[in-house]
């Protein structure tokens, strides 16, 4: 029996016992009257004519009339008997036989109740039924006893047994409609629930208008009585405006009557409609889940299955359909390899339908199948009997877990290689991870810190080396406070008692935990003071050094200049000297040129580094350049026999450059090039344009330059093994980048080099004063 049946019966179990109840009086009134009849006939055969009067008397109620042989005379109740012919609208008074004439006036009224009169006199049929006079309706009721035929008549009084006794007031207290119908359909009694039902006010008025509680009762009455037993029908039925929904009971009473009795099951019908619908949803979801869902009922057969069960396990939708056994299923996924693998396999499967005895949720269990996967199984009792199973593919569920541990054994292991104490906090202020480093920082052990869990215990503990409870404070906000300014990140610094400097920083993690790093920076601390002092005393070097070279300089041009100056002078007027004085002035004047010209270098190169000098940029044609250098060293190139080629290209024409510099680099790069020369040979000065500006190109066929000292020889001191402080092409590089431009060396020993100067056509100088930036254009 489904939970709905059931419902259903206890919605109508009162209704029916109630009306059980009143049919059981019925019958119990019926035996009592056949037995007082029997006493009766037995009276009546010792005295006919006093048995007549009593068996009339104590029989019936009202006027009761005998017809026996074509006769009929009053038995008792004249004042009754007037009464009824009143309401036939017969005069008394004019009637010598009353009791024939009221016959007559009763078969008058209807063919059906001519009918039933014939009936009762002809076979002995009993009826019962109302017939309504002129004055009034008179009930009637006939019986066949002893040979003779007994009415019993009552004016307006209708004759159902139970209008005259306490079981009539039951029946009307019931709520649920019941009445009683004749063969032929028609009614006898009703109660008032039957009259609310069909809105009538009386039994009379329902009698007159014809109505019905269904209107198939008529072919129940029949179906019931031809059957001899009781039959239940179910009928919607449109009663009080609404459609309601009954459960009818029709059962035969005896003497030709049936007694019926209606069930609103209205509620118990929309339930089942809602459970049905319900179960369909629920069925519908089930099918959308991405589990294997099988429900099999108490008879161990499977009641249903999602289309993932199917796709799981690779299943047949028709043998599904067929609802086999959970034995049978077994038994195919063995078959298909889809079960685990086992020696026992009978034994596994008695265990796996031990299930369907259990009343408790069974644990989950896990499935590892021969094709790889991995399935949790879930077995728990069905509230409607039998067993539900929930089958979960969770081997992508087992990798991502393995996966998980791994990085969380990874995270743990970076986390202890770290230098820095670290510990991340959840949200809720628990420790959830700590290194080694942070126990070792505070001198605490994993005990401790086990036994600690929060936040608030493990800052008690480090405390004694960081007493300071504003910290704590901040930090403890920072990792329970959910405000996003408090999630932010911050940093600080803190001395521990021990006079340790530690540096402390707070990261929010994605999941709402809190990171947490301590370091030690005492010994940063220390070499960024001592850096600081070096620093400091490097700057008080480098003022010193520019002091000493600016002084230097300015003690040694004083007395160069006098030298050159005498020299040029004894040159001028000594015409008189010998060759050799003239050629000891000479180098006098050249080694005063010379160490004048090394005292610029070295002067050039301190305020580079100083960041002291600025560029007078201005308007500079190229030509010009080359020129001027070409006409310095061509003498030179002359004394040694050796070529001189200027080339300067189409399109080069002015640039933006210091000129004055810019005419020392060029000089000092040929000066190296007619060095480079032993004896004959070639010097080359070329300009051409760039796609970004303009190079000057210096060339020579001389020694070239080693490959071991090509990457270095613009650094400083490297062309000392040429005369002078070794500073030229360090200058020439400094000075280049200064314009925004650079230079290169491209060389074969004992084949010549070739120096590239490449200078863009707007050179800027931040050093620059403003007023000799010039505008583009």
């Amino acid at each position: 029996m489904t939970p709905i049946d059931i419902a259903y019966v206890a919605s109508a179990g009162s209704v029916g016992l109630a009306l059980a109840v009143v049919i059981w009086a019925w019958r119990i009134r019926r035996g009592v009257q056949q037995r007082r009849r029997g006493m009766d006939r037995e009276a009546m055969a010792g005295a006919q004519a006093l048995a007549d009067a009593r068996g009339a008397a104590e029989a019936f109620e009202g006027a009761v009339i005998r017809i026996e042989g074509g006769e009929a005379r009053l038995a008792s109740g004249r004042e009754a008997l007037e009464a009824v012919a009143t309401a036939l609208g017969l005069e008394v008074e004019n009637h010598e036989n009353l009791a024939f004439s009221v016959i007559h006036a009763l078969a008058d009224q209807a063919a059906d109740t001519t009918q039933r009169l014939t009936a009762l006199v002809e076979r002995g049929e009993p009826c019962r039924l109302t017939v309504q006079g002129i004055a009034g309706p008179v009930s009637l009721e006939g019986k066949a006893l002893g040979g003779s035929v007994w009415l019993r008549l009552d004016p307006g009084v209708d004759v159902e047994p139970a209008t005259d006794s306490r079981l009539s007031m039951l029946a009307d207290a019931l709520p649920a409609p019941a009445w009683i119908s004749d063969a032929s359909g028609s009614l006898v009694w009703a109660n008032r629930a039957w009259l609310s039902a069909v809105e009538q006010p009386t039994l009379e008025a329902a009698r007159a208008a014809g109505s019905m509680f269904d209107k198939d009762g008529t072919a129940l009455v029949v179906e019931a009585l031809e059957a001899g037993k009781r039959i239940e029908r179910f009928r919607w039925a449109v009663l009080g405006g609404r459609r309601r929904a009954w459960r009818m009971v029709i059962e035969p009473i005896g003497q030709g009557e049936v007694l019926s009795y209606a069930v609103d099951v209205t509620e118990t019908e929309e339930t089942r409609e809602t459970l049905r619908r319900h179960v369909e949803a629920h069925d519908e979801t089930l099918d959308h889940l991405d589990d294997a869902v099988a429900i099999f009922g108490a008879n161990r057969r499977l009641a249903y299955h999602n289309s993932s069960f199917r796709d799981l396990f690779g299943l047949d939708s028709a043998w599904l359909d067929e609802r086999p056994t959970h034995a049978e299923v077994l038994d195919r996924l063995r078959q298909r390899r889809k079960l685990p693998e086992t020696a026992d396999y009978s034994g596994w499967k008695a265990r796996e339908l031990e299930y369907y005895g259990s009343t408790e949720i069974a644990p989950d269990d896990v499935w590892p199948l021969p094709d790889g996967r991995t399935l949790r199984v879930v077995r728990q009792p069905h509230p409607l009997g039998g067993l539900l199973l929930l089958f979960a593919d969770i081997t992508d569920e087992l990798k991502l877990r393995s996966e998980y541990n791994a990085l969380l054994n990874v995270q743990q292991a970076t986390l202890d290689k770290l230098n820095d104490a670290v510990a991340v906090f959840g949200s809720d202020g628990r420790l959830r991870l700590r290194n080694d480093a942070f126990e070792r920082f505070w001198a605490l052990t994993g005990e401790q810190l086990d036994d600690a869990g929060g936040f608030d215990e493990v800052a008690a503990l480090c405390r004694a080396l960081l007493p300071e409870p504003g910290l704590w404070t901040e930090l403890g906000a920072r990792v329970t406070d959910p405000d996003p300014e408090s999630r932010a990140p911050v940093s600080g610094e803190a001395r521990l008692v021990d006079r340790r400097i530690v540096a402390w920083q707070t990261r929010p993690l994605p999941d709402g935990a809190t990171l947490i790093a301590f370091s030690d920076i005492t010994a940063r601390r220390e070499l960024e003071d001592a850096l600081e002092q070096k620093q400091a005393a490097l700057g008080e070097a480098e003022r010193l050094k520019r002091e000493f070279v600016g002084n230097v300089s300015y003690e040694l041009r004083t007395p160069l200049t006098t030298i050159i100056g005498y020299a040029e002078l004894l040159e001028a007027e000594g015409s008189g000297l010998p060759d050799r004085s003239r050629q000891h002035l000479a180098a006098v004047r050249s080694a005063a040129g010379q160490l004048a010209h090394s005292i610029d270098d070295v002067l050039d190169m301190a305020q580079i580094d100083a960041g002291e000098m600025a560029l007078a940029l201005g308007d500079v044609r190229v030509a010009d350049v080359l020129t001027r250098v070409a006409d310095r060293i061509r003498p030179d190139l002359q004394a040694k026999g050796a070529e001189l080629v200027v080339e300067v290209g189409e399109g080069v024409d002015l640039i933006r450059a210091d000129e004055d510099r810019l005419i020392k680099i060029v000089d000092q790069l040929a000066d190296n090039a007619v060095r480079a020369l032993e004896g004959a040979g070639t010097v080359g000065l070329r300009a051409e344009t760039t796609a970004g500006g303009v190079r000057l190109t210096v060339s020579d066929t001389g020694r070239g330059v080693p490959f071991h000292k090509q990457a270095h020889v613009f650094d400083r001191f490297v062309g000392r093994d040429r005369g002078g402080p070794g500073l030229g092409l360090a200058l020439v590089k400094a000075v280049a980048e200064m314009h925004g431009g650079a230079v290169s060396l491209r060389s074969e020993p004992g084949q010549g080099a070739e120096f590239s100067l490449d200078l863009p056509v707007n050179a800027t100088d931040r050093a620059a004063a403003p007023e000799l930036e010039l505008d583009a254009g």
